[in-house]
């Protein structure tokens, strides 16, 4: 494909004036039609060094409002950032709704540069691949635009702009050791390219390749292919938003249909569903003699376990659900007692504030994932999209219904990172949760945990039952398991919790030849 390129398009002084007076002020008005409908935009730049990347990044920035945008110079991975999935980096610098971020590098250095280099290795490639396109799938289908630029050149037309730059000592330092090599190994970097363009190249987020040895043809395409991109966004967002708008006017007169329709499917499908609450044995108990022991003897090895980790270097993801009293805070309590606490955080999760809103709802679980070493425990989790969202409403059949697939493919990006991914639902049954709420309302020391929300959700206990089911049947994985813990006896809940973990960490240790 590259090699196929023309790469003898130019323009003129006075066509390219012509042109950009006509394209500047269009793409500031999308900036701004962006920001008053709430558009993510995301400009990743890619292209063989000194293709311009710089250049044109400047010449795009001129037109749009200085406020509403940041650039991002992607280069090697800081130590911080080595410490965690590759993807990492970009989540945590995604632009909120009504934003624009522009990346000179992107996301695709780990299959570009880092593979040439030799850093990511030939068997990472396909789950590098694979991660990447289901990072863009799930921000495009979240509303975000994202663009992707391929700027092109030849290899004779390289070497004489990187000529031009050695030749004076005030740009020599924009020209790497590496620079030099991928030029002189010109047909091999790229294939490379050929390989990405191909395997990366979708309908949610196509590449534009720009022939950019003449300056003046690359700005005028970039502007064109940006704001064409800009304007689609923009088109279908006010699309979407007046059948939304329709279809609550209608909704009212079809409601009472509707819920008939989802009763009877609910009905026809309840005996297909498999019930895995069902199947745990609520029975299973310790005596408080038998808990102490176990628990004292799962304690000074989880205080061992906890030091091999960081000096290993392995993080750990420990996710919480359950029904409201079911055990989670002392579960937590008791895996944690004797853990140092400069290893691990624990991070309860509560209803997103706005600005967690303005991002894709997995952002915020992003910024919070343990670097390697160290272990994050959520006291409730992302999960919270297929389960009181779904129940109460907050998000769209369509969103929670995608979110089983955006959730495998984050924790599969944690676990290919060489994270230990386990996430537990404490299980109560609904006589033994109403024990618990009318203890704590009499307890004055345990009043604040008790809630009229929690009460209210005890009348959709079977609706969020059927929610749990499907989300343990759709999200359990050999890498990133669910693990219900029979919660009714609550020493055999925490003391079930600690072993799981311990023998997960002792596998892993055991894997890697540790113990």
């Amino acid at each position: 494909m590259l090699e196929k390129l023309d790469l003898t398009k130019s323009l003129s002084k006075t066509e390219y004036k012509e042109k950009m007076m006509e394209l500047e002020p269009q793409l500031g008005k999308l900036q701004r039609e962006c920001r008053e409908l709430g558009i993510p935009v995301m400009i990743a730049f890619e292209g063989y060094g000194a293709s311009g990347k710089g250049v044109q990044i400047s010449e795009l920035i001129k037109a749009l409002d200085p406020r509403g945008f940041e650039v991002h110079a992607v280069k090697n991975e800081t130590e911080e950032e080595r410490m965690h999935p590759f993807l990492w980096r970009f989540w945590v610098k995604m632009p909120a709704k009504g934003r624009i971020a522009i990346y000179d590098s992107s996301w695709y250095r780990k299959v570009l540069i880092d593979r040439f280099d030799k850093k990511t290795k030939k068997k990472e490639l396909s789950s590098c691949y694979e991660s990447i396109c289901s990072f863009e799938e799930q921000l495009t289908e979240d509303g975000m635009a994202i663009i992707k630029i391929f700027l092109a050149i030849d290899k004779k037309e390289q070497k004489k702009r990187f000529d031009k730059l050695l030749a004076s000592k005030e740009t020599q330092w924009r020209v790497s050791k590496g620079d030099l090599k991928r030029n002189k190994e010109f047909d091999k970097y790229q294939a490379m390219n050929e390989e990405m363009l191909t395997r990366t190249d979708t309908e949610y987020a196509p590449w534009h390749v720009v022939e950019a040895v003449d300056r003046r043809f690359a700005t005028v395409k970039i502007y064109t292919v940006v704001i064409d991109a800009l304007k689609h966004q923009v088109e279908e967002k006010k699309r979407k938003q007046a059948l939304s708008q329709a279809k609550r006017e209608e909704g009212q007169a079809e409601a009472g249909a509707s819920v008939q329709e989802e009763n009877l499917d609910k009905k026809q499908d309840k005996k297909l569903k498999e019930s895995i609450l069902a199947k745990a044995d609520l029975s299973l108990t310790y005596s408080k003699e038998e808990y102490k022991e176990r628990l004292d003897n799962l304690q000074k090895k989880m205080e061992k376990l906890h030091g091999e980790l960081y000096r290993r270097r392995i993080p750990v993801v420990l996710g919480f659900e359950g029904w409201d009293a079911g055990g989670k805070g002392g579960a937590i309590k008791r895996l944690t007692e004797k853990m140092d606490p400069r290893g691990y955080v624990v991070h309860p999760t509560a209803s997103p504030n706005d600005i967690e809103k303005a991002h894709h709802y997995l952002w915020r679980f992003w910024t919070d994932m343990p670097k390697a070493g160290h272990v994050t425990i959520f006291d409730r989790t992302w999960y919270g999209r297929v389960m009181v969202e779904r129940i109460e409403g907050f998000c769209t059949k369509q969103e929670w219904k995608r979110a089983y697939k955006e959730i495998n493919a984050m924790e599969r990006d944690l676990t290919n990172a060489g994270a230990i991914v386990l996430k537990f639902w404490m299980q109560i049954d609904k006589d033994e949760q109403e024990r618990r709420f009318t203890a704590r309302q009499v307890n004055p020391e345990k009043q604040w945990k008790i809630t009229d929300e929690d009460w209210r959700n005890r009348e959709k206990w079977d609706q969020y039952e059927d929610a749990v089911n499907e989300m343990l049947i759709r999200t359990s994985t050999p890498n990133a398991p669910w693990i219900v813990v029979e919660g009714n006896c609550k020493y055999y809940a925490r003391v079930k919790v600690l072993e799981t973990v311990v023998n997960a960490i002792e596998k892993r240790l055991e894997e890697e030849g540790a113990v």
